[in-house]
């Protein structure tokens, strides 16, 4: 396929996925995406690395959204487009707008902008990195509520760097000193924004050359050393009054190392211009931390694991803090139902992994390395043991009744009905589908090698070491008063002409 063909695809499939912006609302999101992150090295788009079992670039879409009390998003894509756009999916007022050439953040913005109706919107428009994936709702909220606070044309959402500078990969905050280059004093200027510099910018100065900088006619000067070691730095998060953004947007150049269109560069034409710059600053940096290497990203994971067992650590039993996982939705959940001092009695094992579509119940317990995907309906007081597997796909659900126990090793897949008081012994794997699902009614017992798939299993039945399809299994009690049991059934054999005893002699 050739160039034109594929971009013309791609514009395609990415208007089927969007919708109109609400122009009527006081704010647009602006969420660039298009970037690849090449010092990520991985195949997959750096949008799409997950934190807390969900994407960078879906949490910052959430937190936006949540944050802004507003649906209006654009979103940017380049790179793996189609990828990164249906992992967001279509979206009520989400609007999706394709960066063909990646010539920097300024050029993204640019590409975002083309899509508002001109002159229809009068509102704030706000622009996110799409890898900030501990950016919550209430960073972003505070961040819009600061922005009116102080009328400002543009603000800027800082972070406090704590390494090594010459790691710091962030673009530093450059603040008007307490005195210029003369020595007279700053008066009120001081403290003010000037511009951000690019940390590739800074490490092309030679080692002893000064940066020079004019700030409403006051020179000022500054050593490489000095932005270096500048510990304040940009998100990639800021805010704009629509039509400043508008109008300057078309005066940002290139004239940088990277020799791309940098967003970062309208603080200073702003500031040419008259206009008011501010910087907020988050109150934990950790929430408005990006990442280009894959051990950051490890960082960013970790501390997300740790914010979730700092919330959780007091109303369930983790029992490994270090290797666990319970979606967020989950956490909500328990959360919600541990307020008053309601004892849940939850255990999750070391290595278990809960789904966002799972329920939890009273007294359940998850043991270790059992893993819980799709949507999952638990009883009170049911045991999932060591390695268990339940996959429920699109439209399936897997249902568990309360006091069951399931077996170390067992296999749960598909549409799946299981009663109270169950007992699912080890070697068992139970399928079903939506065209032929599995029921199993209370006090049934299933141990042994036993493989089942869209049965209908009767109350109080034990089933042994079998093999059933589509098979309906009755409630019979026999001669002695006893529920018949089910054991050794077997599908009719194949190839039995291959299969002879050894003689004596072979042994």
């Amino acid at each position: 396929m050739n160039s034109a063909r594929a971009n013309s695809d791609i514009a395609s499939h990415l208007q089927e996925l969007s919708s109109e912006l609400d122009v009527s609302k006081d704010s647009i999101a602006i969420i660039l995406a298009a970037g690849h992150g090449k010092r990520i090295r991985s195949k997959k788009s750096k949008m799409l690395h997950e934190i807390w079992g969900k994407s960078t670039v879906e949490r910052v879409s959430q937190a936006a959204a949540q944050g802004l009390k507003c649906q209006n998003q654009i979103i940017v894509v380049g790179i793996k487009a189609k990828e990164v756009a249906e992992a967001l999916n279509r979206s009520t007022h989400r609007v999706f707008s394709y960066q063909e050439q990646q010539h920097g953040t300024g050029d993204a913005v640019r590409t975002a902008l083309n899509v508002i109706p001109n002159g229809e919107f009068s509102g704030h428009i706000y622009i996110f990195p799409g890898d900030i994936g501990l950016m919550d709702a209430k960073v972003v909220q505070m961040f819009k509520e600061a922005f009116e606070r102080y009328e400002s044309d543009m603000m800027v959402l800082t972070g406090t760097y704590e390494g090594d500078p010459n790691d710091n990969y962030y673009g530093r905050i450059l603040r008007v000193p307490q005195k210029d280059a003369s020595g007279a004093s700053s008066g009120e200027d001081s403290g003010k924004v000037i511009e951000i510099k690019e940390q590739k910018d800074i490490k092309a100065l030679r080692p002893r050359e000064s940066y020079h900088v004019d700030y409403r006619g006051n020179k000022y000067s500054f050593t490489r050393d000095d932005l270096l070691n500048i510990r304040e730095f940009n998100t990639g998060v800021f805010a704009f009054r629509s039509d400043k953004l508008q109008k300057h947007i078309h005066h940002l150049k290139t004239d940088n190392v990277q020799k791309e269109l940098y967003v970062t560069d309208l603080i200073s034409i702003f500031n040419q211009n008259g206009l008011s710059v501010k910087a907020f600053s988050a109150p934990e940096t950790q929430t408005v931390l990006g990442f280009n290497t894959k051990s950051v990203l490890k960082e960013m994971q970790e501390y997300a694991r740790e914010k979730v067992y700092a919330a959780l650590k007091d109303k369930i039993t983790i029992e490994d803090r270090h290797d666990f996982f319970v979606a967020e939705e989950v956490v909500d959940w328990i959360l919600e139902n541990a307020k008053d001092s309601r004892r849940l009695d939850i255990v999750v094992g070391k290595g278990a992994h809960i789904g966002k579509q799972v329920e939890l119940n009273k007294g359940v317990q998850i043991q270790r390395q059992a893993r819980l995907e799709g949507k999952i309906l638990i009883g009170a007081g049911v045991r999932v043991e060591d390695n268990v597997r339940f996959l429920a796909s699109e439209n399936e659900t897997i249902r568990i009744g309360a006091n069951t126990l399931i077996g170390a090793g067992n296999h749960l897949l598909g549409n799946i009905e299981l009663g109270e008081h169950c007992r699912i012994e080890s070697g068992v794997r139970i399928e079903g589908s939506v065209a032929l699902p599995t029921t199993i009614g209370d006090n049934v017992v299933i141990k042994g090698l036993t493989r089942i798939h869209g049965c209908q299993i009767e109350g109080d039945v034990e089933v042994e070491h079998s093999v059933l399809r589509g098979k309906h299994i009755k409630r019979i009690v026999n001669e002695r008063g006893q529920v018949q049991p089910v054991r050794y059934y077997l599908p009719n054999p194949e190839g039995l002409a291959s299969i002879q005893d050894i003689s004596d002699q072979e042994l």
